[in-house]
């Protein structure tokens, strides 16, 4: 990875004429054939469309005009997210032969910002996942020990950043989704507040919840992703109305900072490497000026079951169009069999066990006897965790702690749904009250032999992105983790 040009780095030798965007794809399409096999990253490498791309960039160049601030580079996209006139799938046999007809906002402005999409990256179905083994079109491996997982749902997006097939990829983030597969793979992954990047495109699991965000090799490029990406959006009534800053701008200005440590993440079956990172950390922050002071987050033990109640709740609303009959693959009807057995069949072929766990589950929370003993409590404890936050900032500038309390855990090696729930139990959080996060490489940890990523999780107040990169930088800055290569 340490042999890969960052984003900005090709972009300015893009736009200044020391390569082209067409060197660039070739050399990003050669990385993929060589480096995919092994990892099984990518869903689909779109490369005509991506050449097509590339030689627009080129001839904007040749013609003097501003070919954008992401000339050149290549970017991967996560399979739930559509792009007009190429496949999404979602990571599910129902969605298989699916092309979208229109373009997601935040592909859009990477297209018009002079960036190459090169292809989908595999994802757990529709998002549900920690892991990415619950992708119907074949699991996605860790490059760091191909025996273990990449982490999820955006796990494909973080491994091909991860082993340098690409410089950066996009991801969704529902409750860790992009910050988790990041610590797993040693990259950094940034989960913006809601509404700071258009949701206009992206498939909907939770939809009070779900985040686009960039997934780079560390944090100046996912500044100068979120550069292009953020920003209000009239197609996405949940776009937030601000203008977003410039996130380059002051990046790395250093400052005295107030950094909290919530209690309830420094729990003692945190890994012993999680624990010598977040120590190790705190001293570089420490000599850099910042102060430390410790916070309760209360709810943190209420995340998870809040988490998945309101979020299998929406799922349920929101995968109910999938039926084989307006969106989807549909089942071989038989002969004499009703439409209500049709759409059975087409669900229940179509969809994955996670998915129909999870739909199951949202649609109990939901039915008329249980909603307000499940659904209506859980609102009730997400606007308690909401306050909390808040009053928590009131006190300090960001929030540092795991990202996850473990490394990668092996394929396969976790079977029961509940365990595989409790690895969000660090992430969840910045998705129930709505703030921005982003995971950083800390190090590795020894794990049955085997050297695999760890990574530490910087919070923030609602749109306070900038501040939050600036944080992550200088504490990215400060050492060499970032560097590290599977």
């Amino acid at each position: 990875m340490s042999e890969l040009p960052g984003v900005r780095q090709i972009a300015t030798e893009v736009r200044e004429g020391r390569t082209t965007a067409v060197a660039q794809l070739d050399a990003c399409l050669s990385r993929i054939e060589a480096g995919d096999k092994s990892v099984n990253g990518f869903m689909e490498v779109q490369s005509e469309a991506a050449r097509t791309q590339a030689e627009q960039v080129d001839a904007i160049i040749a013609r003097g005009d501003d070919p954008g601030p992401l000339a050149g580079v290549p970017i991967a996209i996560k399979d739930n997210i559509v792009m007009q006139g190429r496949k999404t799938t979602c990571g599910s046999r129902i969605l298989e032969n699916y092309i979208s007809p229109f373009e997601s906002t935040a592909t859009e402005r990477l297209v018009k910002a002079g960036a190459v999409l090169v292809g989908t990256t595999r994802c757990d179905e529709f998002a549900m996942g920690s892991s990415t083994e619950h992708c119907a079109h074949g699991l996605v491996r860790n490059p760091w020990n191909h025996e273990h997982v990449p982490g999820g749902s955006s796990g494909g997006s973080a491994a091909v950043v991860a082993q340098g097939m690409v410089p950066a990829a996009l991801g969704s983030d529902t409750g860790g989704s992009i910050r988790q597969p990041a610590a797993y793979c040693g990259i950094t992954g940034l989960k913006p507040s809601y509404g700071r990047v258009s949701r206009w495109g992206l498939v909907a699991f939770g939809s009070s919840l779900d985040c686009i965000g960039p997934l780079t090799r560390d944090v100046a490029d996912s500044a100068a992703i979120m550069n292009v990406i953020a920003g209000p959006d009239s197609h996405d009534s949940t776009s937030v109305d601000t203008p977003a800053p410039d996130y380059l701008q002051n990046l790395d200005e250093r400052k005295p900072l107030v950094v909290g440590l919530p209690r309830q993440h420094l729990h003692e079956r945190n890994h012993p490497a999680v624990v010598a990172a977040l120590d190790e950390a705190k001293a570089r922050l420490e000599a850099q000026g910042a102060t430390f002071i410790d916070v309760d987050l209360k709810m943190t033990d209420h995340g998870i079951a809040t988490y998945y109640v309101v979020a299998t709740a929406e799922a349920s609303s929101n995968l109910a169009r999938f039926d084989g009959i307006r969106y989807g693959r549909r089942a071989e009807q038989r002969a004499g069999e009703s439409l209500e057995d049709l759409y059975a069949r087409s669900r229940g072929e179509g969809f994955g066990p996670e998915v129909r766990r999870r739909i199951m589950l949202g649609t109990y929370v939901l039915s008329a006897g249980y909603y307000d003993a499940y659904y209506k409590k859980a609102l009730q404890a997400r606007r308690v965790i909401h306050d909390e936050y808040k009053q928590v900032f009131q006190t300090c500038d960001v929030l540092l702690g795991p990202t996850t309390a473990e490394p990668a855990f092996k394929i396969g090696s976790i079977a029961d749904p509940l365990t595989m729930y409790l690895s969000d139990r660090y992430t969840v959080g910045a998705n129930i009250a709505g703030i921005p996060a982003i995971s950083i490489p800390a190090g590795l940890a020894e794990v049955e032999g085997a050297s695999m990523p760890i990574g530490l999780q910087l919070q923030a107040p609602f749109l306070g992105e900038q501040a939050l990169l600036q944080a992550a930088n200088q504490l990215q800055q400060s050492s060499d983790h970032h560097l590290a290569s599977p």
